[in-house]
């Protein structure tokens, strides 16, 4: 690539090809094996770039980990609030509606979007390695990530006890608990089976919102 072309890639909002290809490999051998089993030389192999072109667009492993984390959380998270936003933008049916988002959320995790599984396993060897790496790079996660999502969730939770449909003394509680009823009763679930039918992700998701009702339906 030329210095013109990098220049046109990023002004169009896109990064240089080599540094895509740099992310993309590191995310697939991350999600393979974590930070701690993964070597510049591996991710640099399926990149299909030198060890010295990592080590000059991320100075380290560890800043390349960083990266892709701060890359795939942001990601999904956008995915996960904009999921939020469609399905609790104008509630008509409390019941119906917080089951079509929790199926809309659990959904990416029980799927084949290459992309949500391979996020999946990289916050799976993020906190399996979290004794290896610097604390504020599971802050920087936990912010980008579940607290941005919760936080949101947390609003529109906040706006139907305004409107008296429930009654909710701490919203964000409320919407970690949520996630926790929902996405997460859904994982285990996916993982100890091997595959998780339609199905069974309706009733697993239509317990944990009647579940979550029960406690704070107004």
């Amino acid at each position: 690539m030329t210095r013109q072309d990098g220049a046109t890639a990023q002004a169009h909002g896109g990064l240089p090809d080599k540094r895509r290809a740099i992310l993309a490999g590191a995310r697939t051998v991350f999600a393979d094996g974590g930070y701690t089993r993964a070597s510049v030389e591996a991710i640099a192999a399926e990149a299909g770039v030198s060890t010295r072109t990592i080590y000059n667009h991320f100075h380290d492993k560890l800043h390349l980990f960083q990266a892709v984390i701060t890359e795939s959380t942001a990601e999904v998270a956008d995915a996960q609030v904009a999921l939020i936003d469609a399905h609790l933008r104008k509630v008509t049916d409390l019941e119906a509606d917080l089951i079509e988002l929790g199926q809309a959320l659990a959904a990416p995790m029980t799927g084949h979007a290459e992309h949500f599984a391979e996020h999946v396993a990289l916050v799976r060897h993020l906190l399996a390695d979290s004794g290896h790496l610097p604390q504020d790079t599971i802050d920087a996660w936990r912010q980008a990530g579940p607290e941005r999502v919760i936080g949101v969730l947390a609003g529109h939770l906040q706006q139907l006890a305004d409107r008296g449909l429930l009654h909710i003394p701490d919203s964000h509680q409320a919407a970690a608990q949520f996630i926790m009823l929902l996405v997460h009763g859904v994982a285990p679930f996916h993982h100890s089976l091997g595959t998780t039918r339609e199905a069974d992700i309706h009733e697993i998701v239509t317990s944990g919102v009647r579940a979550f009702l029960h406690g704070y339906l107004a």
